[in-house]
């Protein structure tokens, strides 16, 4: 039986970079979340964002109801905001490796309780201990609360064999900071390769973001051509991205179910960050409308495609029609061997026939032989 996890994650509040909230999953909840904000919000968010000093110790509150008249189990987690491939600030755990400068993960400066037993038709409120680092910095420390319902107590569907287990989450963001000071967003491109995303052939470009600030309303241009042989060309663009501070997330260029050439390979690309009207880069729309961006940021990178790196891939790509020649080459070959096989059989069976009818004829002529002779003697 396969299990099939169904992750559905509903973040709380909305302050126009991230934190929202999506009514319509209320009713998958046996319990509820509600951040209790302490007067040192550096913000009017409804998530915590708190501005404290360094060294500085403080205990946070949130909410937990169980309106049920069962009891609920519900484990809490905690996590550094990361990036996702789709350019999204994820603030739940997930697989997604810290990015190598990341210098404060939120595990090291937070600590709370992973379970809290909520009793039917009951409140409880939870304590978490955030410790600021002893060290001065600008910008953020960014994570997340999560909320979720143990696995055991949660419901099951069951159909035709296949369980479909349905998780859902509350996330609250986490932000630390020790000043009102904006730290701008930095961005690096570290790596281009070949891949796959969900078994099709990509060309992942990572992107790092290795400041303590967020970079919002992320505008991308990326062009992909062949050096060793230039007719081979791929293109890509996406706007409205965001990347947490200290994170990295590998964009996917698509091949749009072309197979993977070997060969060397240049990547170009310009990206564009923060919308703003006094902005001094300018982007263009097909339309001829105009963006103005706070940022941007201009990329070369040469990289090669291996040939056994291109056929690993490829055999792997769902949208590539494989090479199926052979198959054909091998169902002929055993067409033919099968006739040759029913021709000798049939020859084989012929000969016998022939040979039994001779020797039913050498009898028959014997025994005739023998009739005269004895007609004879008498």
């Amino acid at each position: 039986m396969k299990n099939l996890k169904k992750w559905v994650t509903l973040i709380l509040a909305l302050a126009g970079m991230f934190i929202f909230v999506n009514p319509a999953f209320a009713n998958q909840f046996n319990f509820s979340v509600k951040a209790i904000l302490p007067d040192n919000q550096a913000s009017k968010a409804s998530y915590f964002d708190l501005l404290m000093n360094p060294s500085q110790t403080q205990t946070l509150t949130v909410e937990l109801s169980n309106s049920t008249d069962k009891s609920v189990t519900v484990e809490q987690g905690l996590a550094s905001a990361t990036t996702n491939l789709n350019g999204v600030v994820e603030y739940s755990p997930n697989s997604i490796k810290p990015d190598a400068s990341l210098k404060y993960n939120m595990k090291d400066y937070v600590k709370l309780d992973e379970e809290i037993v909520l009793e039917p038709k009951s409140t409880k409120t939870v304590k978490i201990t955030v410790k600021m680092p002893d060290s001065a910095f600008k910008g953020y420390m960014a994570g997340g609360l999560t909320y979720k319902e143990k696995q055991g107590s949660k419901k099951t569907a069951d159909t035709k064999g296949i369980s479909i287990q349905n998780e859902y989450a509350y996330v609250i963001a986490l932000l630390l900071s020790q000043s009102n000071e904006k730290v701008a967003p930095d961005l690096k491109l570290t790596k281009v390769s070949a891949g796959q995303v969900n078994y099709r052939n990509v060309i992942n470009a990572n992107l790092q973001n290795p400041s303590m600030g967020y970079l919002n309303q992320m505008q991308l241009s990326a062009t992909v051509k062949g050096i060793d042989n230039p007719k081979l060309e791929y293109k890509s663009s996406k706007e409205m991205m965001q990347m947490a501070p200290n994170s990295n997330f590998d964009y996917p260029l698509s091949l749009n179910g072309e197979k993977l050439q070997p060969g060397k390979y240049q990547m170009k690309m310009v990206v564009h960050g923060q919308k703003d009207e006094n902005g001094s880069y300018v982007v263009k729309d097909e339309k001829g409308n105009e963006t103005r961006y706070k940022y941007e940021w201009t990329f070369v990178q040469d990289f090669e495609i291996t040939a056994d790196k291109a056929r690993e891939l490829n055999a792997k790509d769902v949208t590539i029609k494989q090479d199926s020649s052979w198959i054909k080459w091998l169902i002929i070959v055993l067409i033919f061997l099968f006739l040759i096989l029913i021709f000798f059989f049939i020859l084989w069976k012929r000969r016998k026939k022939d040979q039994e009818e001779d020797e039913k004829t050498a009898r028959i002529a014997e025994l005739e032989k023998r009739l005269n002779e004895k007609d004879i003697e008498n």
